[in-house]
């Protein structure tokens, strides 16, 4: 990597959790500068604009979820290992100290942001697949019934998981989050084979 790539990716790690925490309008370019501690033209050196960092910090929490998630499904060796590992992920307020960047960047960019818009799209899409190859999986292997509908499971239980973040973040505890996973281990144990 050169040296401006370090930069850059310097900026954008740096940016992501304030931009996660404050809003993607609520952060100025006085926040980011004092967490990277460079000067105006050292940030506008490396993005076009502020839109531009947003964009990236967007993309760069995304991808560090989503490896979070694919390490913990890899480790479990059964369906209801890899689902119950990926829960765990959720289930760790240190996963998601400033809330969930799906469902964050998701309200502030719905009617704002055509090109954020897209890529939570694309995120919720992808975060959908994960669990519907989960059970998926165990339909295959013969470890969950056929009678559960991948589909219909993958978006309920990513729909609860973003709504328990939502609880978490506004309550500030993680009581509802545990009645949620609950719920969703106790549903799918009644597929388990």
């Amino acid at each position: 990597m050169s040296k401006a790539e370090r930069t850059k990716q310097f900026i954008i790690e740096k940016s992501a959790a304030i931009i996660n925490k404050k809003g993607m309008a609520g952060t100025s370019l006085s926040d980011i500068m004092e967490a990277t501690k460079l000067a105006k033209g050292g940030i506008y050196g490396n993005f076009e604009n502020k839109e531009e960092i947003c964009k990236e910090s967007f993309l760069y929490l995304r991808s560090q979820m989503a490896v979070k998630l694919d390490n913990a499904v890899s480790q479990g060796k059964t369906a209801k290992e890899k689902l119950f590992k990926l829960l765990d992920v959720y289930d760790n307020p240190n996963n998601m100290v400033d809330g969930c960047p799906i469902l964050n960047f998701g309200i502030e960019a719905d009617d704002t942001n055509p090109f954020i818009k897209e890529q939570v799209k694309k995120a919720i899409i992808s975060a959908q697949k994960r669990l519907f190859d989960i059970a998926e999986l165990g339909i295959a292997n013969k470890e969950v019934s056929p009678e559960i509908n991948p589909k219909e499971f993958s978006i309920k239980t990513f729909a609860m998981i973003e709504g328990a973040v939502l609880y978490r973040k506004v309550f500030d505890n993680n009581d509802q989050m545990k009645i949620v996973l609950k719920n969703i281990k106790s549903e799918f144990e009644r597929y388990v084979i």
